[in-house]
Formats: C-alpha cells, structure tokens, sequence
C-alpha cells in the first residue's frame, strides 16, 4: 500500500470515529488538569490527614478545635462578604452610569477607574498604607484637626480598603458591559405604567443585571478569600486565613495544618462559585 493510500484510510477511520478525534483534542488539557492541579490538590487533602505538630492530631480535627483558627476563617468569610457586596453596590451604580451616559472624558474616566487592574496586590497594599497608614494622608490630616493620628492600614478596616480596590476595577469592567446590554425598552414601559424609579431599578435593572452580579460577585468573594500580597503588605499579624496558612508553612513548619486550612479556604470558594452558577441557571430556567 501506498503513502498516500494509508493517509487516506486514516482520514476515513477518523472520519468513521468523532469520538476519538475528540479525545485526543482534549488530551493536552486533560493532562494538564491532572498535573497542575488533580495531583497536587489531592496530595494537599492527603497531607490535611497527618499529625498537626502540636496537637497530634489530624490538620482537619485541628482546623475544627482550635479557636484562633476558626476566628481566622470566620474574619476571612466575613471580610469577603462585606467587600463582595459593597463592590457590587458600588460597581452597579458607576456601571449603569456610564454605560447609559455620553460626556466628554468619559473613555478617560473609565479609564483610570480600571487602571488598578494592573497593580498587583502588594502595590496596593502600600496604596492603603500611604493612605491610612501612620505617616499617611489621613494620618496628617488627623494631627493637623485633632492631634492625633489616625491610622487603619494595620487593621481589617485597612484590608477592606485594600480589598475593595483590588476588587472595584474588575466589577465596573463586568457590570458596564452588562448594563449596556439592557434592554431600555422595559424601562420606558414601567415608566409609561407609573413605575417609581426605585420599582424600575429593583424590578427591571437589577433582575437584568442579575447574572452578571452573581458571576462578579463570586468571583470577588473567591479572590478575598485567597488575597495574599495586600494583606501581606499590611501586617502580618492580621488573623485572616491567607496570613494563617503562611504562618504556619514558613514560621512552624505545620504542613498539615496548612494544607487543611488551605482545602477549607478553597472549598469556601469553590461553594461561592458553584451557588452563583446555580442561581445563574435557575435565573436562565426561568
């Protein structure tokens, strides 16, 4: 048989099974799933069942008992919270803003709304400490009024700051391209009907808006849970779970401690984005 005989009679055994073609499509990204992230996250739940070194038992049980590491997971979750829904109050107001509104210097507004995009955490960590650290603007506006500094970069209010900023360009980015995309026909309908603004806004724009809010909200709620670099930058002794993980890795040498609380970090997001994907489905189902 001819080269070109076999190269047809391959064409025509692929042509025959669609099934394989596909299988050796995905099976450079099957392969890196496993390696970068099967394998390690579950040699991570393998190493969350060892002896935690101080209290010999296992990472989990130890996460569960000790109380400075639930304050730790509640502060984080709490913090995530409160940062994922101010982002989106504020995100959805400057979003519908500027997608309905035409005026000059509005690219360049949004422009440097977005910019921070670009800054890593640690950069805006220093940010938040230039700001409301203790040589920082509203440190020096406070001695100047009361003779006193005030100061919030080395607390959760000063991680709040940092988190919302980190967070903010992402959810106007989002929230204005969904809101260009309403239909303004619906408004104008509620409104010839006597519709209130705030009945309009609550029945119509909110409800149109709804997919993208949950898919921007948990994606923000993930990133807190996880933020390292500003919360680093901030001060080490701030009890939030990314601070905790690295302590116990770097300062103790507790891996399975670390690894468990690194599975209950990353299961806490997971649940974020699993509950946004089945609200956003039941909200399509609908």
């Amino acid at each position: 048989m001819s080269m070109s005989d076999t190269l047809a009679t391959t064409r025509r055994q692929i042509r025959t099974q669609p099934g394989s073609r596909w299988l050796w499509l995905t099976l450079p990204a099957l392969l890196f799933f496993c390696a970068f992230w099967l394998l390690p996250f579950a040699r991570l739940l393998q190493m969350g069942m060892q002896e935690d070194r101080s209290t010999q038992h296992s990472g989990y049980w130890t996460v569960l008992s000790q109380p400075h590491y639930l304050v730790s997971l509640l502060n984080t979750v709490l913090l995530s919270l409160a940062v994922t829904l101010v982002t989106l109050m504020i995100a959805a107001i400057v979003g519908c803003f500027l997608a309905r509104q035409r005026f000059a210097g509005r690219g360049i507004l949004l422009a440097l709304l977005t910019f921070p995009l670009a800054f890593p955490g640690v950069v805006v960590g220093f940010l938040v400490v230039m700001l409301a650290g203790r040589q920082g603007l509203l440190a020096q506006i406070s001695l100047h009024l009361v003779h006193e500094r005030w100061t919030l970069a080395y607390s959760l209010a000063g991680l709040f700051i940092g988190y919302l900023y980190f967070s903010l360009p992402r959810a106007i980015v989002t929230l204005v391209a969904a809101s260009e995309k309403l239909d303004r026909s619906l408004e104008e309908a509620a409104r010839s009907l006597g519709a209130s603004q705030w009945r309009i806004t609550w029945d119509v724009i909110v409800p149109g808006l709804q997919p993208a809010l949950l898919s921007t909200g948990a994606l923000c709620f993930a990133t807190s849970m996880g933020a390292f670099g500003t919360a680093f930058t901030l001060g080490t002794d701030l009890a939030v779970l990314p601070l905790t993980i690295y302590g116990e890795f770097t300062n103790y040498a507790n891996f399975a401690t670390a690894a468990a609380l690194s599975v209950v970090m990353g299961g806490f997001a997971w649940l974020a984005l699993m509950l946004a994907r089945r609200l956003a489905q039941a909200k399509g189902a609908q």
